[in-house]
């Protein structure tokens, strides 16, 4: 069957990229996140990928997406980094997650879910050194968080962390000042407590400071090979696991002056063959790359020509092509020598990688593979310390 919108994830790039990012950090642990159904790629399927790669650690956003991962198997570290509701607090303990705390009331509610369940709790302390959204700006208050959950029955104190708000902008002075604000109390906890689990660096992070490295990196972006500085991946080592496909489900010879699709935004200025793909916003291909993006047939570069609809595009071939109806068509990736990656996506419509993955639609089809060789239908999970679920 010829899919209408298609999603290739090559899982081997995933396991690879967290290969080159474990060699990176050396000493410290991958904590790989698989948050947005990894970031559009698939959760379960990239946090196995993740695990033979190198993490040894999963973090998500929801304690929902922590209980799905526990479903397919996962029985490592899983971080839920999100704000949590006293509910969602719930999910994450049954779920054996670890949970961020900031605040003591939220803490304390967490402490007694935890001792009611006959279970201790696992707190990550965090400290908003710059970023401004979830974390305790005050040493301090930190600090009291660390020392509430070392003496209570229902708490331990597994981690202390923060988040860079401009580590992928180079020339950015303001993430120096966040580590040097970090510092001090990472000193303090080690002092009191070894064993505490110290983590701030991101994707970027990773590549721009080992300083920033600590005890574990939350990587994203770059575990599925898309570039946290926003240009091109392989100059970091990095392979894209993503492929966006679709098909030509018609070429139309157009005369000159005449038009295609919504608004008559493009006409053909000169005798032009123009196919027509069945892929379209409804699919993730923003509307905002109408008569901007390129997309590959048979390794070559063709413009998207018209506006975007919700379910198909337009392309103008030029006289004389040779495409013919049923023929392949990438619009994220590789074709032979040509490739379009998810950064150049991003550019025209002046967004970032991040948001290229994640906005593909459920309805496109995802097939996993490694190297070419697809994967079962239903992914479980290995372990952190390689086991099988």
């Amino acid at each position: 069957m010829t899919d209408r919108a298609l999603a290739r994830i090559d899982l081997s790039a995933v396991r690879r990229n967290c290969a080159e990012l474990k060699r990176r950090i050396g000493d410290a642990q991958l904590c790989a996140v698989v948050k947005a159904e990894g970031y559009g790629h698939g959760a379960a399927w990239c946090a196995r990928a993740a695990l033979a790669g190198g993490a040894s650690w999963l973090a998500v956003a929801t304690a929902e997406e922590a209980a799905e991962l526990r479903r397919h198997g996962s029985r490592g570290r899983i971080l839920v980094m999100g704000a949590l509701s006293a509910e969602e607090a719930g999910v994450a303990l049954v779920a054996d997650a670890d949970i961020v705390a900031w605040r003591e009331p939220f803490a304390r509610l967490v402490a007694r879910k935890a001792s009611a369940a006959g279970i201790r709790a696992r707190l990550h302390v965090k400290l908003d050194t710059g970023m401004g959204r979830l974390g305790t700006p005050d040493p301090d208050e930190a600090l009291a968080l660390i020392a509430l959950a070392d003496g209570h029955k229902g708490l331990d104190a597994a981690g202390l962390m923060t988040h860079f708000a401009t580590a992928d902008e180079l020339q950015s002075e303001f993430f120096d000042q966040q580590l040097e604000r970090f510092r001090p109390v990472v000193e303090q906890v080690k002092r009191s407590h070894p064993n505490c689990v110290v983590h701030a660096a991101n994707s970027a992070a990773v590549f721009r400071d080992p300083g920033a490295h600590f005890d574990m990196a939350r990587c994203g972006i770059a575990i599925y090979g898309m570039d946290p500085f926003h240009e091109d991946p392989s100059a970091r080592g990095l392979e894209p696991a993503l492929r966006l496909e679709s098909y030509v489900a018609d070429v139309k010879r157009l005369e000159p002056g005449a038009s295609v699709g919504y608004g008559r935004s493009w006409s053909a200025q000169r005798e032009t063959e123009v196919a027509v793909l069945p892929i379209g916003y409804g699919d993730g291909y923003r509307r905002g790359l109408s008569n901007r993006a390129e997309l590959l047939i048979g390794g070559r570069r063709f413009p998207v020509v018209g506006t975007i609809s919700m379910d198909n595009i337009t392309v103008d071939l030029g006289p004389d092509s040779g495409v013919r109806p049923g023929d392949a068509a990438t619009l994220i990736g590789s074709d032979g020598d040509e490739r379009v990656p998810a950064e150049e996506i991003a550019a025209h419509v002046q967004t970032i990688n991040y948001e290229v993955s994640c906005g593909i639609a459920p309805r496109v089809r995802r097939l996993y593979h490694q190297d070419g060789d697809p994967q079962p239908q239903h992914p479980e999970l290995e372990h952190a310390d390689g086991e099988s679920a």
